[in-house]
């Protein structure tokens, strides 16, 4: 309890209710957690800010500065670029689930249309994820736009994605209109349903625009998919992933800066004279003596100076620590990043085969929280759009929505255990071997199919026994002779 000072005992005195309650009022202010007191001055900026209010005040400026990073710092872009190639890779590819010959009519007009999704016209559908995931992990945010086309187009579905940036988003853009609420540019309806985004037309920062004549226009929640990385409830902005560490990168920027400085100290050798300098050579017009060059000093041999001259030679030292420290760094910068300290610098010493398994299952789990959870909701909103947009223009009989993603493969770190642990799972009932080849990154219904069009054919030609034979090494089975095909008599 808190021990009762003067005042607290007058007023107990007189009244000792009072008294009461001022000595537990006072107990009450004591922190029972030390990280919450202020005692060490720590005070956060905007306590109690809603998640809005801080994407309002600091999301720009974050972004500039990670696009920066991005674009002058060799690690930040490797680092982003390898979460890209892990979890994008060649593509997250959809397999229709319809039934019969529906889901071979739906995956080809699938194929056809992905290598024209893109409005822009820069890649594919898999290439246009692969910009947009890289947006957004450098911005926090990204938006794609369903642009419909006319059946005219030629298009194998009337329909494309274009990819903004999220500058395009007029941010400053709030108020109300209509009984719906503007926030931070998205407009919202009385039960805080997206309804709306308000998008430049053209990129605020393109050469051509005019500041003051910039407008925005409301495009339907419907046409817009956007990409964002939700830390808070109740967010509806994205920030930047590098926002934690970009402090830490730019001081980082800062120390490599002073020590190139230091290393250029370390290669010079300086000479200070003092005493009566007078009779030392004049300096060349413009020439402070005590700034000028020693000229050529023979080397081994003995040079002399005036009587009452004092020559102080500086040699500056190598300050230790360096390696280290920015090593340790480096190490701070991939956890704020998600990624492993090899994928951020390439550094691979001091790695074997089991830190190098423990780093890359911490680092798969947290790829497949993002494909699963981030991505391929989004991912199942625009294939819906797809089917609905093929039904409408009457390439497909039916709507069918069921899909399934496969995502890119893992390469093995060791491919023998891996393998022989994968068969070992299969064997006990721990796993099917399908879902052992979706985690690879196949398509199971085509690797069966793939499996039993190579056996008929080894079986057809009589090459199937002979590789039986060569397996159990019974060199007497195999067969005398092998008859080929007839030209033409089997499909190549």
């Amino acid at each position: 309890m808190a021990s009762a000072n003067i005042v607290d005992r007058v007023i107990g005195y007189f009244s000792p209710r009072a008294g009461i309650v001022r000595l537990a009022a006072r107990e009450a202010l004591k922190r029972a957690y030390e990280g919450a007191s202020r005692a060490d001055g720590w005070a956060p900026r905007r306590p109690g800010a809603s998640a809005n209010t801080d994407h309002a005040a600091d999301a720009r400026e974050l972004r500039s500065r990670a696009r920066a990073l991005y674009h002058n710092v060799p690690y930040i872009k490797r680092g982003i670029n390898a979460r890209v190639e892990n979890a994008i890779g060649t593509g997250i590819s959809p397999r229709s689930l319809a039934s019969g010959a529906l889901r071979r009519q739906v995956d080809d007009l699938w194929d056809a249309w992905q290598s024209v999704a893109d409005a822009d016209g820069v890649s594919d559908f898999y290439g246009l994820w692969a910009r947009a995931y890289r947006s957004l992990r450098l911005d926090g945010e990204v938006m794609m736009r369903l642009r419909p086309r006319s059946v005219d187009d030629g298009l194998p579905v009337p329909l494309q994605v274009q990819l903004l940036e999220i500058d395009y988003l007029d941010s400053g853009k709030n108020g109300t209109l209509n009984g719906n609420t503007i926030i931070n540019g998205i407009e919202y309806n009385p039960i805080g349903q997206v309804t709306a985004y308000w998008l430049f037309n053209e990129h605020p920062g393109e050469l051509q625009t005019v500041r003051g004549l910039r407008t925005s226009v409301a495009v339907p929640a419907n046409r817009i998919i956007h990409l964002f990385k939700a830390d808070r409830p109740g967010a509806k902005r994205g920030v930047s992933t590098l926002a934690s560490v970009i402090a830490r990168v730019r001081d980082l920027q800062n120390y490599e800066d002073a020590e190139l400085a230091r290393k250029n100290l370390e290669t010079r050798l300086s000479v200070l004279a003092s005493g009566d300098v007078s009779q030392m050579a004049a300096p060349e017009a413009g020439q402070d003596v005590t700034t000028g060059s020693l000229g050529e000093l023979p080397s081994g041999g003995v040079t002399s100076v005036p009587p009452g001259v004092n020559l102080t030679v500086i040699e500056p030292k190598a300050a230790p620590g360096y390696e280290a420290y920015v090593k340790h760094q480096l190490h701070l910068i991939a956890v704020g990043m998600e990624v492993t300290y090899e994928m951020l610098t390439g550094d691979m010493t001091g790695v074997n085969f089991s830190s190098a398994r423990v780093a890359l299952i911490d680092f798969r789990r947290s790829v497949e929280h993002e494909q699963w959870l981030e991505l391929i909701p989004h991912m199942t909103r625009l294939w819906r759009e797809f089917i609905d947009t093929a039904y409408l223009a009457r390439s497909l009989p039916m709507r069918e929505y069921a899909v399934d993603w496969s995502t890119p493969k893992w390469d093995y770190v060791n491919p023998l255990q891996e393998v022989n642990a994968d068969n070992a799972e299969i064997a006990g009932g721990l796993s099917s071997i399908s879902e052992k080849l979706r985690r690879r990154g196949y398509k199971p219904d085509l690797v069966f199919e793939e499996i039993a069009s190579d056996f008929r054919r080894l079986s057809d030609s009589g090459v199937l026994p002979m590789l039986l034979a060569m397996k159990s090494g019974n060199a007497s089975a195999l067969p005398a002779s092998i008859d080929a095909p007839e030209p033409g008599g089997q499909d190549e």
